[in-house]
């Protein structure tokens, strides 16, 4: 009689059963092979952007780029780590100075610090007018010359914008333009005002004579005399003549120190009395320019002349002191006589110049700096020029060398700011991490066919 099979007894041991611990599967050799492929696209991109900033090391104002490897995880926890990926990311310099050199260019410029020029893409003409492209651009390629109908151009075709200055000297910070030169001739501007210094003789018996040139309103020069006669102790008459307007203009008694009828200062100018023809003193107040004001007639018109012999009571402009004779310190005129273009410049502040072969200048505009809060997130395009972006932050235009603005380096460029030593070794870097990434590839290939030869 066969044996019944053995039981344990209730409440005895269990009988023994193997367990399988759990055990994560073996890493993917496919993913090892992708992960290392991510790595060769990732040096193929740096040699990219090294290669890039190679080329462009004399580009002017170029910016160079940078590489930032980012890594991106399959799975990694405590116990396991499984192979993910890298991609190469842009690393932008916007904000690094390059070198300033000076430039033959009198129109060059550079900005020492933070900011970009604001400048204009052309599009065609209309009109014979250049149009322009509506997007604002931002560049620190300074390289400015000046194009045959006079806007100011830097060597990638972008058009230098600026304020419109009036009249008055102060511009127009409501609109941003392309600064154009066109006014090429400087009008004529007739003589207005006649400002004198000289010493005439205390108790001098002598006439004494200045003779000066003014402007008419034709820009033509106009010959005038001033001629001083003693009358008595403290009492000089002015007679002012001028051949092109018919000869003697008038005259006036000019009252010294104790001469006046409210005394002033010994040797310094009382009053005005006795005018005739078209002459007319000022009303003595003690500090008050002590001004005669009379008119000229040269064939355009009657033309209004102030001259200038100082102050009431001060010791400045025409005295009356101790000498022998009569003693010229200084005699000016404000007219200018019609002007040719000479040239343009830009001053330090900004201010863009046309000046004129009569010694005058003109300004028309006024470069002001483009800042933002993150300039390295501005996006690139060709010619060195940059686009506002929303992570950029909002363009702030103002003087240069003000609200954070860099300061204008005038007559320079600001050059490329690769270093071609760090750039060499970006590149060995970059070869030799391709050279091993290759290297993983081929390992986990190798490995892949020994699995697929398990089974024969």
């Amino acid at each position: 009689m066969p044996l019944a099979p053995h039981r344990a007894a209730a409440g005895g041991p269990r009988a023994h059963r193997t367990t399988r611990p759990a055990t994560e599967s073996p890493m993917s050799l496919f993913g090892s092979m992708t992960t290392a492929i991510s790595g060769l696209t990732a040096q193929a991109r740096a040699l990219g952007h090294v290669s890039d900033n190679v080329a462009n090391s004399q580009t002017v104002g170029f910016k160079r780029t940078d590489t930032n490897f980012v890594s991106y995880l399959t799975d990694s926890t405590l116990s396991v780590h499984r192979p993910g990926s890298v991609v190469a990311r842009p690393d932008y310099t916007n904000t690094v100075q390059g070198t300033i050199e000076q430039s033959e260019s009198p129109l060059s410029l550079a900005i020492a610090g933070q900011g970009f020029f604001s400048v204009a893409l052309p599009t065609g003409t209309a009109n014979g007018q250049t149009t322009f492209d509506e997007r604002q651009f931002f560049t620190r390629a300074g390289d400015f010359q000046m194009d045959r109908n006079g806007y100011m151009v830097n060597g990638a075709g972008y058009f230098l914008q600026g304020w419109t200055v009036a009249a008055n000297g102060e511009p127009d910070r409501t609109r941003i333009v392309p600064i154009r030169v066109s006014e090429l001739v400087f009008n004529p501007i007739a003589t207005g005002s006649i400002e004198i210094s000289a010493n005439l003789p205390a108790r001098g018996t002598n006439p004494a004579s200045t003779t000066l040139n003014v402007y008419d309103s034709l820009g033509a020069l106009q010959s005038m005399t001033l001629t001083w006669t003693p009358v008595t102790d403290n009492v000089w008459t002015l007679d002012v003549s001028a051949p092109g307007a018919g000869g003697s203009l008038g005259t006036i008694d000019v009252n010294f120190g104790q001469a006046a009828s409210v005394p002033v200062a010994d040797g310094t100018i009382g009053e005005f009395v006795n005018a005739t023809g078209t002459l007319a003193g000022a009303g003595a107040v003690l500090g008050d320019p002590a001004l005669i004001s009379f008119t000229a007639d040269f064939g355009q018109g009657p033309q209004a002349i102030t001259l200038n012999l100082g102050a009431f009571g001060a010791a400045r402009g025409v005295t009356q002191y101790a000498g022998d004779e009569y003693a010229l310190r200084n005699l000016a005129q404000d007219g200018v006589p019609l002007g040719a273009y000479s040239s343009t410049t830009v001053r330090e502040n900004g201010d863009v110049a046309i000046n004129y072969d009569n010694g005058q200048a003109r300004i028309i505009a006024r470069v002001p700096i483009t800042t933002f809060n993150a300039p390295d997130m501005l996006q690139r395009l060709d010619g060195q020029a940059f686009l506002r972006t929303l992570e950029s932050g909002e363009a702030r235009t103002s003087d240069a060398a003000s609200n954070g603005a860099g300061r204008l380096a005038v007559g320079s460029v600001e050059r490329s700011n690769v270093d071609i030593a760090a750039e060499f070794s970006k590149l060995i870097v970059a070869q030799r991490a391709y050279t091993a990434n290759t290297r993983i590839v081929t390992a986990s290939d190798e490995m892949l066919q020994d699995t697929i030869n398990m089974r024969r």
